[in-house]
């Protein structure tokens, strides 16, 4: 199914980055859109996202170009504003285990096969190319250093792209509850919010984060979901040499603007509760043991302090792949879902907003349609 080509309205639900993204690219085209979420801008998993910009290591070939094109993006808008604190491709540095699951000779030889930029240090080389890691944790296996990656503050980026979108003429609605998709018939007519407003359109974009799984069950769609919850803490600013991402085999770390780190990891998701009232319980301990982790891989081994953190969903689909596109049963009615919102932030926005305002599905976005978790007849 296609949407009818340029509708006159569209509302998009969430205020993360690919709402705030779809909704500018719509603006850009001239397409009358309110953005409405249920609190304040980047109040959801993208405001808790390491962002990483990359496409590192092994995924299908379709992901890899998809992500590819979003750094793309990213690059572009770098060259619009060189100096940005929220946007920096200092490169990214990854190591493995030692043990049995250590790819890294592997990962280096398939990314080299692929073009995608990698330098297969041993832990002697890493002070040359990218300071700011003691070298002593690094596995013997050595680690890849892939020039080419960055990472981005999506709040930052989120507030200017705000800034943009209502300078085109769009509409914010923040702190409006849930908000329902409207539909009549087999298509959609507008969206109301928990307080009862409400605005018509001939086009929706669902960009609610991990809900958009329970939220399409209630029309009678499915995607696939494996969403976990996720936790990322801030540290206090301090002088430090480190300006590239790691991945490392305990703990991910990334620059933030204010010149302090962005840590998270697997082992410290899992540590997480979830209490009787839906809250979350992050322990003491968990939170400790992720500033010590982040210390042990940093040049000096710092005392670090944190800042503050964030828990809640990460939205991964069932199948790890994005999820973007119309629903097979309900014309202009299209959502986006998926891991690697950071890197794929500006790219899909891009192309959902041409889908929506032409009705032509765009190629690159093949392979992540709805409608793959659909039953085949």
């Amino acid at each position: 199914m296609n949407a009818s080509p340029k509708p006159s309205k569209v509302v998009v639900i969430g205020g993360g980055i690919f709402g705030v993204s779809t909704a500018v690219h719509l603006a850009r085209l001239g397409i009358a859109t309110v953005l409405v979420n249920d609190g304040p801008l980047a109040n959801g998993a993208s405001g808790r996202s390491l962002a990483w910009l990359n496409s590192a290591r092994k995924r299908s070939d379709a992901y890899h170009r998809l992500r590819l094109a979003g750094i793309d993006r990213y690059r572009t808008l770098a060259a619009r504003y060189p100096d940005a604190p929220w946007l920096r491709f200092e490169g990214g540095l990854t190591w493995d285990a030692d043990d049995a699951s250590n790819e890294i000779a592997e990962i280096v030889d398939y990314e080299h096969a692929l073009g995608y930029h990698a330098q297969w240090l041993s832990p002697d080389e890493i002070a040359g190319t990218t300071p700011g890691v003691d070298a002593r944790v690094v596995t013997p296996q050595g680690a890849i250093f892939n020039p080419g990656e960055g990472w981005v503050d999506l709040p930052s980026l989120i507030g200017i792209l705000a800034e943009e979108f209502r300078s085109l003429g769009g509409e914010i609605v923040t702190d409006a509850g849930r908000a329902t998709v409207d539909i009549e018939g087999a298509r959609v007519c507008g969206v109301t919010a928990a307080d009862g407003r409400r605005w018509e359109a001939e086009s929706v974009l669902l960009a609610a984060g991990g809900a958009v799984p329970q939220i399409v069950a209630g029309v009678g769609e499915t995607i696939d979901d494996a969403t976990p919850v996720a936790l990322l803490v801030r540290t206090k600013p301090l002088r430090h040499p480190l300006k590239a991402v790691l991945n490392t085999p305990r703990v991910a770390i990334r620059p933030t603007p204010n010149g302090g780190f962005a840590l998270d990891s697997a082992w410290s998701e899992e540590e997480v509760g979830i209490k009787a009232d839906g809250s979350y319980d992050v322990r003491q301990s968990t939170l400790d043991g992720l500033l010590l982790e982040a210390s042990k891989v940093l040049e000096g081994n710092p005392a670090l302090e944190i800042e503050d953190y964030g828990v809640g969903p990460k939205p991964i689909p069932g199948d790890g792949e994005p999820v973007f596109g119309e629903l097979p049963s309900i014309w202009g009615y299209f959502v986006a879902f998926s891991h690697s919102g950071a890197t794929l932030g500006l790219i899909a926005g891009e192309l959902l907003a041409d889908e929506i305002a032409t009705g032509r599905r765009h190629p690159l976005l093949a392979d992540f349609r709805p409608e793959r978790f659909s039953p085949q007849e």
